[in-house]
């Protein structure tokens, strides 16, 4: 897990435990309006692209499945 994931995280919802929870779009800790933000972070702070075909809940329930789109973005790239 990349440290600086947590805080673009933490930075947009700060009372969530994002180490732990695998439930961020099930249990709505992440919004629409989170989401874009975080989008525009991590293509930001990773210099990725995240395409709209990615912005499932699968991709974003979870720091860890976050993080393995990411990487596997920067891969791709």
């Amino acid at each position: 897990m990349d440290d600086r994931l947590i805080e673009i995280l933490e930075d947009i919802q700060p009372e969530v435990d994002f180490r732990n929870c695998t439930t961020l779009i099930d249990d709505h800790y992440l919004d629409s309006l989170s989401i874009i933000s975080l989008v525009a972070e991590l293509e930001d702070e990773y210099d990725i692209t995240i395409p709209t075909v990615e912005i499932i809940p699968d991709n974003f329930n979870s720091a860890q499945a976050l993080y393995a789109m990411v990487k596997r973005l920067m891969e791709e790239s």
